[in-house]
């Protein structure tokens, strides 16, 4: 199956709209990708397809927000909804 170059184009804008702190938190609090991945019970694949920012279930953002010691109430500081998109119209 062929992708055209504009369903590239609207694939790399969905998958780059999901964006989150993650890096930025475990970078500050000096961890590696392998510590919070053990600390949160997930895979470091795991972490590291969430710190390019493809999206997650909500139950491996839960795991993650507890491995920093955040409240479920701290999720929008991590994880940033994406921005509702207006279609364009020609």
């Amino acid at each position: 199956m062929e992708v055209s170059p504009q369903q590239e184009s609207v694939f790399h804008s969905l998958q780059s709209a999901v964006r989150n702190r993650v890096r930025e938190l475990r970078e500050n609090r000096l961890m590696t990708q392998v510590q919070l991945a053990k600390k949160a019970k997930v895979a470091v694949r795991t972490i590291q397809s969430v710190e390019k920012g493809m999206d997650c279930r909500m139950v491996t953002k839960r795991k993650l927000l507890f491995a920093f010691d955040l409240s479920l109430d701290q999720m929008s500081q991590v994880f940033v909804k994406p921005q509702a998109r207006r279609a364009s119209v020609d």
